[in-house]
């Protein structure tokens, strides 16, 4: 259990405080519309539905306020950079959490929408069902009702019409249009948030992702017409002895005509700040937009990929880095992440884009990949360049050990990380605290990333020539995608100092990892050591090694401790 709290404990630590945070505010507002007396009358003819709304709008508030903060990536990049070196790595790792946060809030918006507007339905309901009740209460509810809709607005029910429709007078309040125009927007965000629309659609989750304009100035709007009104004059008027004498109600009486009031629209006070630094967020971005990209070089390489190497002034990355790219001639609205594969100490910065989608496939159109290459430089589309932004993998550094693991197309930041490193060791006045990299490469098809197998064997040559063979470890995996007469070749291969697939001196294995064995061995290579371990792939892989490292951490003096890293962008 100790070992486990030293991954995870700073994770669930905040998400314990940010769900008891939101307990406490839907709590204490649905307390206070319950008992202050200021409601006591509008308690009397909607009954519930007041504090279950108002607890509701609580969290609204505070959700909508934080919603917009984890996608300012300008703004959690200079987070990270900032406290790097005063925060432990496992409260850092936080960070690397920001899209999760983003949908954990969005989550918590949907469940209490769905709160607010059930509770407020029932509560037009309840206001237009006064004009038919008998009970006890009549008398009271029809002369609460009938109070006069004056100037210093006396008023308690905003129904003014017997026997109307629920629906009808909904849609007569600027409460009912503006929350079911935000509720429409919430609903196509969420709908199109999913795993796979953002994969195979992913035009259409950006596009209706940017409903939450609409979403916020309907929030902003929701409560400017007061519907929700408390008594303002207590002084003159108890409510909770009043009430009984409401045929004696009147000005000057021991019980003068309770007078009601709105105290205002609280939402934008809330999400003013959070969409100040949203906005300026997206000023950063359209100013990125408009710098001038220098394209260097493209290089085409199998299966579908395309490397652009490109240049910008004053552009400064890190490794394992991703920037935004955008090609206005395709869409001037349309960014799209990618990993870059060069290393700080290079002179420009680099992308591999493998073309499967419709984006990338216009891109590589545009680009002219087809044609010779010095024909394409003059033609080419301008493109524009948002980044670079920090990940997990800029912490590789912080370790003796580094473990890195990826899967298909996961290599790709690995590939901008191994070159730095190899780098920084060339750098003789550079001090180092990392000294072994194991790299564990799962794929089923190496044709598809054969430029990284290329550049794998550049650095094991290199690497060999100054004496370093044993600070980089290479495992390949090859899960499938051979059939009888290549195993046949493989194995009549297999004495050879290369290796029949990819080249490497380091020989491919054929299925999939045994982590238990992997971890177990370097926790017995490795005692008394931090170890990075840096994952780039899918879901369940990512679980699976998430696991490892919590069951083989130690917290024994001479144990091994695994920091679990994973790209997310």
């Amino acid at each position: 259990m100790t070992n486990w709290l030293i991954n995870e404990g700073p994770k669930w630590i905040f998400m314990f405080v940010y769900y008891l945070i939101n307990m406490a505010l839907f709590v204490y507002h649905f307390m206070y519309y319950l008992r202050m007396p200021e409601y006591f009358y509008l308690n009397k003819l909607i009954g519930y539905g007041l504090p279950f709304a108002r607890g509701a709008a609580a969290c609204l508030n505070l959700n909508c306020a934080l919603i917009l903060i984890p996608v300012c990536r300008n703004l959690i990049s200079y987070i990270r950079g900032s406290t790097r070196r005063c925060c432990k790595r496992n409260i850092l790792r936080l960070m690397d959490k920001n899209i999760t946060f983003h949908k954990v809030v969005g989550y918590m918006i949907c469940v209490n929408t769905a709160i607010h507007a059930g509770a407020h339905f029932f509560n037009v309901e309840n206001f237009t069902m006064v004009y038919q009740l008998t009970s006890n209460d009549t008398e009271l509810l029809s002369a609460l009702t009938s109070l006069p809709t004056s100037i210093n607005g006396t008023w308690v029910n905003p129904v003014r019409t017997p026997n109307t429709d629920p629906t009808l007078e909904a849609v007569k309040l600027l409460p009912g249009v503006t929350g079911v125009l935000a509720t429409l927007a919430l609903i196509i965000m969420v709908s199109s948030s999913t795993l796979l629309i953002r994969h195979s659609y992913f035009e259409i989750f950006w596009y209706t992702h940017h409903l939450f304009v609409i979403f916020y100035i309907a929030i902003i709007v929701h409560g400017m017409q007061g519907v929700v009104r408390s008594q303002s004059n207590i002084d003159v008027h108890d409510p909770t002895t009043c009430y009984l004498k409401y045929k004696e109600w009147a000005p000057g009486a021991e019980c003068d005509v309770p007078q009601f009031s709105n105290s205002g629209p609280k939402t934008w006070q809330w999400v003013i700040l959070p969409v100040i630094i949203y906005f300026i967020e997206r000023c950063i971005r359209f100013w990125r937009s408009l710098q001038t990209i220098e394209v260097l070089k493209i290089i085409d390489h199998p299966s579908n990929v395309i490397e652009l190497q490109l240049r910008k002034a004053g552009f400064k990355m890190e490794s394992g880095q991703y920037i935004f790219l955008k090609c206005p001639s395709i869409s001037h609205l349309e960014w799209h992440p990618f990993t870059l594969t060069s290393a700080p100490q290079e002179d420009s910065f680099s992308v591999h884009i493998r073309i499967v989608g419709d984006w990338t496939k216009a891109l590589a159109k545009a680009l002219k990949s087809q044609g010779a290459e010095d024909e394409r430089i003059w033609k080419m589309p301008r493109l524009a360049v948002d980044g670079p932004f920090g990940t997990a993998t800029e912490d590789v550094f912080q370790y003796q050990v580094d473990v890195f693991v990826g899967a298909g197309i996961g290599v790709t930041p690995f590939a901008s990380v191994l070159k730095n490193i190899w780098y920084k060791y060339q750098e003789n006045n550079v001090e180092m605290k990392l000294r072994k990299v194991y790299f564990y490469w799962i794929c089923p098809d190496t044709g598809a990333f054969e430029w990284f197998a290329d550049l794998l064997t550049e650095l094991e040559q290199q690497m060999e020539d100054q004496g370093l063979h044993n600070f980089l470890s290479c495992q390949i995996y090859l899960t499938r995608g051979w059939n009888s007469n290549q195993a046949r070749n493989i194995a009549l291969h297999a004495d050879d100092a290369q290796d029949v697939v990819t080249g490497l001196k380091h020989k491919t294995n054929f299925g999939r990892p045994n982590w238990d064995s992997v971890f177990s061995g370097l926790s017995d290579k490795h005692p008394s050591t931090s170890v990075g371990v840096f994952f780039c792939g899918p879901k369940v892989l990512s679980t699976t090694l998430h696991k490892m490292c919590n069951q083989y951490t130690s917290l024994d003096e001479n144990g091994t401790r695994f920091f679990y890293n994973k790209e997310n962008f």
